[in-house]
């Protein structure tokens, strides 16, 4: 029951009624028994500002931020935490005692897929498919791991080129035409292949990156970061190759685990979140 007690939490976007946040959140809170509360709140760019204050002047615990507001917060913010700082776009804020800090928990809940699963990616190669914003954060979890070189490909290297430099300095991040055949060669050696791109998303869902399965390592595997459908063509291509993949639901769930986790200190049950936003979608 809401009470005058109750800390407020929420997720900020424009639009923001289709989020499945509240969903996850709300039953991760309710399991831990945690006297808190979380809504979606519609907030245009233009009131960005405004938001903002509001939501400190009310004493919100904390907020998560999607689209169009990961990189927008970020100079409205009292401090920026190094790893969001480096990938560009905050995702989460914590309010304490009014200091408004801003985190990136995208690339935790990223990894978090693969360390479930023990997949271990130190001194190994990773390649990415895209370099847009979704990509900077799987990026950095990847370096983060230890991972010995990132491949972008992609269909504008010169486009890339912004990610690869603002990467480097902290691991080796190469990028690469998917038309090239150094993409197929990056293909046969990688351990890791991933979609960051929308391709395969709903409604487009016969979208599919330019793969060619048969160069990809037998035993590398395969993620999706896409959600919409549970199953891209992209990842269903893969397994009946003989790939084990992933899709992007542990992702986003494992993200918002990790804010609630920051804002509550109290460590959430994954699991619960995991079902309720699989129980969402459908």
């Amino acid at each position: 029951m809401i009470t005058g007690r109750t800390q407020n939490l929420g997720v900020i976007g424009w639009p923001i009624a289709h989020s499945l946040s509240p969903v996850m959140q709300n039953a991760a809170i309710k399991q831990a028994g945690l006297d808190y509360n979380y809504t979606a709140l519609p907030v245009a760019p233009e009131n960005l500002p405004a938001a903002v204050a509001g939501l400190k002047a009310v004493h919100y615990r904390g907020w998560n931020v999607t689209i169009p507001h990961k990189a927008a917060i970020m100079p409205l913010l009292d401090e920026v935490d190094e790893a969001a700082r480096i990938i560009g776009a905050v995702n989460t804020v914590l309010n304490d005692n009014g200091r408004l800090v801003g985190y990136n928990t995208d690339y935790l809940g990223f990894m978090g897929a693969l360390n479930s699963r023990g997949i271990e990616l130190s001194g190994k190669t990773a390649v990415l498919l895209g370099a847009g914003g979704a990509a900077r954060a799987v990026v950095w979890g990847l370096l983060q791991a230890g991972t010995a070189e990132v491949v972008l490909a992609v269909r504008n290297p010169a486009k890339a080129q912004p990610l690869v430099e603002d990467f480097s300095p902290y691991g080796r991040v190469t990028v690469c035409h998917w038309a090239e055949d150094l993409f197929t060669e990056q293909l046969r050696k990688c351990s890791l292949l991933v979609n960051t791109t929308p391709l395969g998303m709903t409604p487009q869902v016969e979208a599919c990156p330019p793969v060619v399965w048969e160069a990809l390592n037998p035993k590398a595997f395969v993620y999706d970061i896409i959600y919409t459908p549970a199953q891209t063509r992209f990842l269903r291509e893969a397994r009946q190759h003989g790939h084990e993949a992933v899709n992007g639901e542990e992702m986003l769930a494992g993200q918002g685990a990790a804010a609630l986790e920051l804002w509550t200190g109290c460590q959430p049950d994954l699991d619960c979140m995991q079902k309720a936003l699989h129980q969402a979608l459908g």
